[in-house]
């Protein structure tokens, strides 16, 4: 957890209201862009001013294009309800969730009362402990949902409209036309990601469930454990996210079995190593290789999959293939490229061994049950991340793409990206207009042409205005104590942080606190990156500072001495996949990449969660 500082805020202290807090009015209007009920109003200011709100760095980072807020409204029900009426976990309902000029706020919505903990304990240890005993079988028959699923979408099709229907369908007898189809296709979109986010969090709540029960059973035998012992009892493990890097790995190795290093080493535009190799029978098999790798692999976005213009490998290829050039130009200095798995699973068991021969005899079945089922279940915390964060929300945006060339063809919007600057509401009613429009055969007018553009012209520019805002940390009262489990371990928002955003600034401004998300401690010059698409300037030993990770980085982490980011917590992804590689990591800073500059000289202490600027 954070490092205790002196001074605690006065208990009255609150942070900005959000029905106060000033906006820069370059945003004005900004609310247009969002649903009604995603926005803080003032017919529910009273209980909105209630509430503390926290902004979730961990997952929304940057202000939302008015599309993409389809996380807010697809995702969140899909939480609440697997923690509030699917599976009913005690402490939690879930989260409430609002929009402020772009960026997103939660409140977590905490079970204290006893009686209702204590019935709610019992209907989870039915429901959940019939999960727990039948994980193996029920994941299983998961992955084929979501394959399924994946599978469905790459079916999908955004009809053409044509200038006269094929005489197919006349003869055929059906009496359904294109203009029916466009709207079931996009109604098709909506339900199979709405299915999705179900299927997202039907196992991840219960695997974070099991490591919560674990940690309280090791503070309970040992108070003074530190969250990153019991986070290493846990490491080592297998997780469909890590293959991906893999695979660049084995490619690596490939090119230089095949006599192929020297031109592939040589560039990351895929277009020019496809003419380097097409013409050897060697560079056809290399290609050949990379082809059948990049379908699944090369699905795994640049960000975290939530923001659509984070595009992935299978988009721009500019990063795996650098990555492989690396890894080939490692091999040939003689190093070894292999992850640190043997040594992370080595460290797991001495210090699992350790501790279980200090567990109090009342608490050692207790010990022993939890930490196997921790092991058995904690791998999917990851996993799931490839299935549905990465390959298939890929396709998924991809496809909605698909809808943007189809109103761009129509001149409802300048260009197919800027689809993502409507709502989804939105982009509904213009498509009912268009095939209303190409019903009649272009007789009539559309208005949508003269409509949409301007307002996304406008919107953009608010968008703009809106990635230069800085929003606070937090909104609102400040709460006792904190105490809903996937606040905490997931998203890193504890007591302690948010009364350190409280604290004015110290005297010593070199000294940032986080969690010691992976061990060690490192120096070296920083590196601020706030968005995926500058991954490329990471020169090696660099320190790398960041609002978040991706696993899709991880190919970079071979590169830097050590990662700082701005959020997260013990179990958040970024925290999980550093400790895997034993890259040492500080997360949930809140403010790293405002703080640090590029060039700065840090320190790391990952093994306290402490990073403090040298020079």
């Amino acid at each position: 957890m954070a490092v205790a500082v002196e001074h605690e805020p006065e208990m009255n202290a609150a942070f900005p209201s959000p029905f106060e807090l000033k906006i820069p009015a370059e945003c004005e209007g900004w609310e247009e862009m969002y649903a009604y009920h995603d926005v803080f109003s003032e017919d529910r200011r009273e209980f909105d001013e209630g509430r503390g709100w926290f902004q979730l760095q961990s997952h929304y980072s940057e202000p939302f294009y008015p599309f993409d807020t389809i996380f807010l409204d697809y995702a969140a029900p899909a939480l609440n309800g697997a923690c509030s009426r699917f599976f009913v976990i005690p402490p939690s309902l879930g989260f409430e969730s609002r929009i402020l000029n772009g960026y997103c706020y939660i409140s977590p919505n905490s079970v204290t009362d006893e009686a209702t903990l204590a019935e709610r304990t019992k209907l989870f240890a039915g429901r959940g402990g019939y999960y727990y005993e039948h994980w193996d079988e029920l994941l299983a028959n998961w992955q084929a949902n979501v394959e399924a699923e994946i599978e469905e979408l790459k079916a999908l099709v955004v009809p053409a409209l044509p200038d006269v229907e094929d005489e197919g369908l006349v003869t055929g007898g059906g009496g359904l036309g294109s203009s029916h189809a466009v709207l079931v296709a996009y109604d098709r979109l909506l339900e199979g990601f709405d299915r999705i986010c179900h299927y997202h969090m039907q196992f991840q709540l219960l695997a974070h469930g099991s490591y919560v029960v674990f940690y309280e059973v090791c503070r309970q035998a040992f108070p003074g454990i530190t969250d990153q012992t019991i986070a290493k009892m846990v490491a080592g493990i297998e997780t469909v996210i890590l293959r991906p890097d893999d695979e660049l790995r084995r490619l690596a190795r490939r090119a230089i079995e095949l006599g192929l290093e020297e031109a592939v080493k040589s560039t990351d535009d895929e277009k020019r190593l496809r003419s380097l190799l097409s013409e050897r029978e060697a560079g056809e098999r290399w290609l050949r290789d990379l082809d059948e790798t990049k379908d699944p692999w090369f699905y795994f976005s640049y960000g975290n999959g939530v923001y659509h213009h984070h595009r992935s490998w299978v988009d721009d290829m500019t990063l795996p293939l650098a990555t492989i050039g690396s890894y080939i130009e490692r091999l040939e200095a003689g190093e070894d490229i292999s992850r640190p798995q043997d040594e992370v699973a080595a460290e797991r068991e001495r210090i699992s061994a350790e501790y279980r021969d200090l567990v109090p005899d009342n608490l050692r079945e207790a010990f022993d049950g939890q930490l196997t089922l921790c092991r058995t279940v904690f791998p999917h915390v990851e996993s799931h991340g490839f299935y549905i964060d990465h390959w298939y929300h890929t396709l998924f945006w991809n496809k909605v793409r698909d809808f943007g060339e189809l109103l761009e063809l129509r001149g409802f919007i300048a260009e197919s990206e800027d689809v993502f600057f409507l709502r989804r509401d939105e982009i509904r009613a213009a498509l009912e207009e268009v095939r209303n429009s190409w019903s009649s055969g272009g007789a009539g007018r559309p208005r949508g042409p003269r409509y949409w553009p301007p307002r996304i012209e406008r919107r953009k520019a608010i968008h703009r205005a809106m990635r230069e805002w800085t929003p606070p940390p937090a909104l609102g009262p400040v709460p006792d104590e904190i105490t809903e489990p996937l606040t905490i371990m997931l998203f890193g928002i504890t007591t302690e942080r948010v009364r350190e955003w409280l604290r004015p600034n110290g005297t010593d401004e070199r000294v940032l606190t986080g969690f010691a998300g992976s061990p060690g401690v490192a120096e070296g010059r920083a590196r601020v990156l706030h968005s995926p698409d500058r991954l490329g300037e990471l020169e090696e030993g660099e320190i790398l500072v960041a609002p978040f990770t991706s696993p899709s980085w991880a190919p970079v982490f071979g590169k830097i001495a050590a990662a700082v980011l701005d959020a997260g917590g013990i179990m958040s992804h970024a925290a999980i996949v550093a400790r895997e590689y034993g890259l040492p990591a500080v997360v949930g800073t809140g403010s790293a990449t405002r703080r640090i500059k590029t060039g700065d000289r840090v320190r790391v202490d990952a093994n306290a969660g402490v990073v403090t600027i040298l020079d």
